[in-house]
C-alpha cells in the first residue's frame, strides 16, 4: 500500500476480500440505487459497489486519499467524490428521486457523533450499513437492563431499527485495530415509535444517563417534578439503564403535560 494510515483520522483499511464480499451481499445494491459511502479510504469497497448501482457518492476527509480515489474512479460518470468532513456534510443535499443508501467503514474515533449527525437526516435515507467497533454495535442493539444499554441505544431506537449482522476480526484490516469490529444495519422507522419530540426525549435521556449509578429521582431532579414519575408510572428509584424507549416517552409526556402522547412499538414494550 502506498498510503500510510493516519491515526488522527482513525484509518484502518479493510483488505479482506471475503469480508468485502459479505458486505456486498448484505447491502445487496440494485442497479437503481443511489449509494453514499462514508470514508472510502483506498477504495476496496468502492471498487465492488460502483458497478452495482446507479450513482455512488463518496465522502472522504483525507486529501491524499481524495487524489487517489479520483485517479482510480474518476472516469466513471456515476461516481461523485466529495472532499469533506462527514461530521459537517449535508447528506440530505445528495438525494435525488430515490432515498439514499449509506454504507461505510466509519472511523471509530468519531462513530458516535457521526451517528447522531446522521440521525438528524434520516428522512432522506432508506438504510445504513456500517462497520463499527463491536462495542458500539452492541450498544445500538442492547436491551434494557444490559450493561451495553445507554443513551445511544435509546436515541437510536427512536430513529431506526438496528440489526447486528456479523463480526469482523482485526486481521481483516491494515493496520489491524485493537478491537473487534461488527457490521450493523440501521433501517429508519417510517414514523417514530413514540410520539414525543426528539429534542425533549434527548434532554431527558441525556440527563438520565449522565450519571448511570444515580437513581432517576436524583438524575432527573432538575428536569422532572416528583409527581411526573407517578403520572408516568415509573418508579423513581430505578436507574436509567432499566427503562425502555416507551418508558422514557412516558416521562417526557409527564414532564410536558397531557398534549403529548406515546405509541410504543413492539420492541419497546419491555421494561
Amino acid at each position: 500500500m502506498n498510503h500510510t494510515p493516519r491515526k488522527r483520522f482513525g484509518q484502518n483499511f479493510l483488505h479482506d476480500s471475503q469480508v468485502i464480499h459479505r458486505i456486498i451481499q448484505v447491502v445487496a445494491p440494485a442497479s437503481t440505487d443511489h449509494l453514499v459511502e462514508i470514508g472510502p479510504g483506498e477504495g476496496a469497497l468502492t471498487r465492488e459497489l460502483l458497478p452495482l448501482c446507479r450513482r455512488l457518492d463518496a465522502v472522504e476527509l483525507d486529501r491524499d486519499l481524495v487524489t487517489r480515489l479520483s485517479r482510480q474512479f474518476g472516469d466513471a460518470d456515476h461516481f461523485h467524490l466529495h472532499s469533506a468532513d462527514a461530521l459537517a456534510f449535508d447528506f440530505g443535499g445528495l438525494r435525488e428521486a430515490e432515498p439514499l443508501r449509506i454504507v461505510g467503514n466509519l472511523p471509530y474515533n468519531i462513530s458516535t457523533p457521526l451517528l447522531f449527525r446522521l440521525f438528524e437526516q434520516l428522512d432522506k435515507v432508506r438504510d445504513l450499513h456500517f462497520m463499527l467497533q463491536r462495542e458500539v454495535v452492541e450498544r445500538l442493539c442492547a436491551a434494557p437492563g444490559s450493561k451495553a444499554y445507554g443513551r445511544l441505544t435509546v436515541m437510536a431506537g427512536y430513529y431506526c431499527r438496528a440489526e447486528h449482522l456479523f463480526d469482523v476480526e482485526p486481521a481483516s484490516f491494515y493496520p489491524p485495530p485493537s478491537v473487534m469490529s461488527s457490521i450493523v444495519r440501521l433501517e429508519p422507522h417510517p414514523n417514530p415509535p413514540v410520539a414525543v419530540s426528539h429534542e425533549a426525549l434527548g434532554r431527558i435521556v441525556m440527563a438520565a444517563f449522565a450519571q448511570r449509578r444515580k437513581t432517576l429521582r436524583n438524575a432527573l431532579r432538575d428536569h422532572l417534578e416528583p409527581a411526573a414519575f407517578e403520572i408516568a408510572a415509573i418508579d423513581p428509584g430505578r436507574r436509567a439503564e432499566t427503562l425502555s424507549l416507551a418508558d422514557y416517552a412516558r416521562l417526557v409526556t409527564a414532564a410536558n403535560g397531557p398534549s403529548f402522547n406515546f405509541n410504543p412499538s413492539k420492541e419497546d414494550t419491555h421494561a
